[in-house]
């Protein structure tokens, strides 16, 4: 039997860092991870709820996996910094619109997740030009196609084309496991384009596990992207 790791967790300190960088007291750990947890969430609902809202009717919404593909979060003795990594251009500009601004808004929503009154809020956005470049909005991609009811060969495929096309990856691996096609034997199919080198250190490998809830059940997709080495 195999052993398997986490390859983000194997390469923390050479290609990979933590997205939450903060210290906390044991007994205070476990609400400081509940915490960015809040946060993250509150940040992904607003976002999405506020867009689909205000959006202009004669153009199409963005979809899901273009809006927000990682949240960082950065926390010292007064201030908590929050980064958000979208690949939506138009998102800054439309958090500064309306009265008040949507932006102070979504401030106000997360200090209430806060434990601590005494932290002041900063946020930044940060465009990512590569989406597909990202394995988390690969895997949002998948999600939604399997959702239509797009047959999972063909979508496997279609992000596999998506992430090599703009020549950011050298490699990718994509697996979807569960009752596949509402099959009643649950099964793994998996892909792959490239090189993946999982054992090598200095390889770098951005990794995402996400989960897709079908009528049928629940499906696990994994995404497996190889960018170079150091």
């Amino acid at each position: 039997m195999g052993q398997k790791i986490n390859p983000l967790g194997l390469r923390l300190g050479t290609t990979q860092r933590h997205h939450s960088l903060w210290f906390a007291e044991p007994k205070n750990y476990s609400k400081g991870l509940q915490e960015d947890q809040k946060i993250r969430d509150c940040i992904k609902n607003f976002v999405r709820d506020c867009i689909k809202k205000n959006w202009k009717k004669n153009i199409p919404i963005p979809s899901d996996e273009t809006l927000i593909s990682r949240i960082e979060i950065q926390k010292s003795s007064d201030v908590i910094k929050v980064i958000i990594y979208t690949s939506f251009p138009d998102l800054p500009k439309f958090l500064r619109k309306g009265k008040p601004q949507r932006i102070k808004e979504l401030k106000t929503n997360v200090e209430k997740g806060f434990h601590s009154v005494n932290h002041k809020l900063n946020m930044a956005i940060t465009i990512i030009t590569k989406p597909y470049g990202q394995p988390t909005i690969v895997a949002e991609y998948i999600a939604k196609q399997l959702k239509e009811r797009v047959s999972f060969r063909k979508v496997m495929k279609t992000a596999i084309e998506k992430s090599i096309a703009p020549g950011n990856t050298k490699g990718i691996q994509v697996q979807i496991s569960g009752r596949i096609d509402g099959k009643e034997i649950a099964r793994v199919e998996w892909i792959r384009e490239g090189r993946v080198p999982l054992q090598t250190i200095r390889a770098k490998i951005d990794y995402c596990s996400y989960t897709v809830r079908m009528v049928y059940g629940v499906l696990g997709i994994k995404i497996w992207i190889f960018a170079g080495e150091e």
